[in-house]
């Protein structure tokens, strides 16, 4: 069908407009005023980083003191910070696409899978761990990433906190070591309450003892008494 001048003016009106968005839009993330855009296709939203809205985030994550990390489902580790690479004193180069089980210990490798395996998007929580020398332990903080972000992965901050578990085992042996000179007290004391019953109960005892005795005397001292009565008779 031929298009009236009406309906051309108004697409030509259309048109317009959504050029001026799209030049918009072309300005903002030109300006750095946009730090990511949402497209819509056929595996429907997906979001898209500026490359330098991204930058300063990634040289933040890079520079932190903690490690971070992002891990599969399965526990492969996608990306890594320098600092977690250091942490588990692995080059940076070795950890990228290796299991995350590798760094941790036997003992609480089961621990992390059944952490993670509970893990929602609404649910994230923390979970203490040790390496595999078993000197040095982690505090995992670990969130499940929004869907859009390339599937579900987990983002991970690992926090070494060797130094204040060295001080919990070193303040536990110095609690210890207190409850057991306290015991040791208690049952000191308890023994000298004996003994100081003891005592009391041989003194009482002996009391008894010399009232009988001094009672005999008295009915001795009658007797020979009377005796000497009859003998001067």
């Amino acid at each position: 069908m031929t298009r009236t001048r009406e309906q051309l003016v108004v697409d030509n009106e259309i048109l317009k407009t959504r050029l001026s968005d799209y030049e918009e839009a072309m300005s903002a993330i030109r300006n750095g005023d946009v730090d990511a855009i949402m497209v819509t296709g056929k595996n429907g939203e997906q979001v898209y980083s500026v490359s330098s809205a991204e930058t300063p985030y990634r040289t933040f994550i890079e520079q932190m003191s903690e490690g971070a990390v992002t891990l599969t489902k399965e526990g492969v580790i996608l990306y890594c910070n320098p600092r977690f690479a250091e942490i588990v004193q692995s080059p940076y180069e070795r950890v990228i696409g290796s299991s995350i089980n590798r760094y941790i210990s036997e003992d609480d490798n089961s621990k992390l899978s059944l952490f993670l395996s509970q893990l929602t998007h609404k649910k994230h929580d923390v979970i203490i761990v040790s390496l595999n020398k078993k000197t040095q332990y982690l505090r995992l903080s670990i969130h499940l990433l929004p869907p859009y972000l390339q599937g579900e992965n987990y983002i991970l901050i690992a926090t070494d906190i060797s130094d204040l578990k060295k001080k919990e085992v070193e303040l536990n042996e110095t609690i210890g070591k207190l409850v057991n000179m306290i015991n040791a007290l208690r049952a000191l004391r308890i023994e000298n309450v004996n003994e100081t019953l003891d005592i009391e109960g041989r003194k009482n005892l002996l009391e008894i003892a010399n009232d009988k005795l001094y009672k005999e005397i008295c009915k001795l001292n009658k007797l020979v008494d009377k005796l000497k009565l009859q003998t001067k008779k």
